[in-house]
């Protein structure tokens, strides 16, 4: 009868730590949202405000990437791949997402808009491209 071979699975726990800081920030722009829809006594949608859209997006385009890429890192992580690799991709997802929210509510085409708006989605696109995998 064949034996099943083990496969050793190592926990995430680099992973993980960067995913703790991350909630941090998604707290933030979770508290930043609450905020501005109680200052535009918007229940639902913007009510017009184009900083509250900003805030909108800014938080659900968070939560829209981390949870994929911090998934992937994991897997990454739990299949052996070297520290320095998960800590690298996993802190250029925090730079990334620190950025982007700053550009958000920046003025489109300027330099702030193009180091912090788009350099943010390039570096976390990086970050699940399959280049870096």
């Amino acid at each position: 009868m064949p034996t099943i071979r083990e496969i050793a699975m190592h926990l995430p726990s680099i992973t993980s730590a960067y995913l703790a800081v991350l909630a941090l920030l998604y707290a933030v722009l979770t508290v930043q949202v609450i905020r501005l829809r109680q200052t535009n006594r918007a229940s639902f949608g913007d009510s017009g405000s184009s900083t509250l859209r900003s805030a909108i997006r800014a938080h659900a385009n968070f939560a829209e990437y981390v949870a994929i890429v911090a998934l992937m890192v994991a897997m990454l992580e739990m299949s052996g791949a070297s520290a320095l690799r998960v800590h690298l991709l996993m802190a250029a997802l925090l730079i990334s997402r620190l950025l982007h929210p700053l550009g958000m509510y920046v003025a489109p085409n300027t330099l702030q808009f193009r180091i912090c708006r788009v350099g943010g989605m390039t570096i976390t696109i990086g970050c699940w491209s399959p280049a870096p995998c």
